[in-house]
């Protein structure tokens, strides 16, 4: 599939964040918060930057992979990936149905293109980081994305996750941390401070990036340098707003697992197709 371009990109995400609405309206569940804040990121990654991506062949050897590890946030990764054609769109009218190939949560054995189950914190990076190592023992040539949320770096095999990244010299894997500053049940610092995220991923030996998560431009340069960058990991900080692209949505706490009304969800939509 060809690149987009810088503008194509912001269309996409805008379209991206539309179809979660839709989605988590129609299931009157779901988690719009966090999907809005990584639209950007997870859309620059499926539409530009990874490689040997194939909806008819979602297990090719070769593929770089993604890993969601904020799992909640599974809608922007179903939007983007009906959007490239692994499922028909009407399945985003099912999401959380019991039937439904769309789980809450991303499920590898019931959604074409998921490459591992996510949900409980912290593991969904964990896997990335075998699929990384299991990239370079190989020397398959993959690259392995990851986005973690912020709250999620509370967990503590997010750590030891980090010394096994760079003690085996994982520069074939960037972890994207979507940094919205808000959890479930408040902001980052109320729940447990973490102080500089920088600071940390560097003193465990990781190469590290700051860039406003929301800025296409910037997550383009951050890839690229990323791939340049020999030796190390990745960790890219991203600086981002909870429930971004829709004014009454963005950065309040309680969007972080909330369905719209049907007040809200047409208000929100007039912003997003306006």
């Amino acid at each position: 599939m060809p690149k987009k371009s810088v503008a194509e990109l912001y269309e996409l995400a805008r379209n991206i964040r539309t179809d979660i609405l839709d989605m988590v309206y129609k299931a009157q569940s779901g988690h719009i918060g966090g999907s809005f804040s990584a639209a950007e990121i997870v859309t620059t990654l499926y539409f530009s930057e990874m490689k040997n991506l194939d909806p008819m062949d979602p297990r090719k050897e070769n593929r770089d992979r993604f890993v969601l590890s904020k799992g909640h946030a599974c809608p922007v990764w179903y939007a983007c990936l009906s959007q490239l054609g692994y499922f028909d769109k009407e399945h985003l009218n099912t999401l959380r149905q019991i039937s439904s190939i769309l789980q809450g949560h991303p499920d590898m054995k019931s959604t074409p293109g998921i490459d591992t189950t996510t949900g409980s914190l912290g593991h969904g990076c964990a896997a990335a980081t075998g699929m990384a190592l299991e990239g370079k023992m190989t020397n398959d040539g993959r690259r392995v994305y990851s986005v973690l949320g912020d709250g999620e770096l509370n967990e503590g095999v997010v750590w030891e996750t980090a010394m096994a990244a760079a003690k085996y010299e994982l520069d074939n894997l960037v972890f994207f941390v979507d940094k919205n500053n808000l959890q479930m049940d408040g902001t980052s610092d109320q729940i447990m401070p973490l102080f500089s995220i920088e600071d940390k991923f560097k003193s465990f030996g990781w190469n590290v990036l700051t860039i406003d998560g929301h800025d296409i431009e910037q997550i383009l340069d951050a890839l690229k340098s990323a791939r340049e960058f020999k030796g190390k990991p990745t960790c890219i900080v991203a600086n981002t707003v909870k429930g971004k692209g829709v004014s009454f949505m963005e950065d309040v706490r309680n969007w972080h697992g909330k369905a719209p009304s049907t007040e809200e969800y047409e208000a929100a939509r007039a912003e997003l197709v306006a």
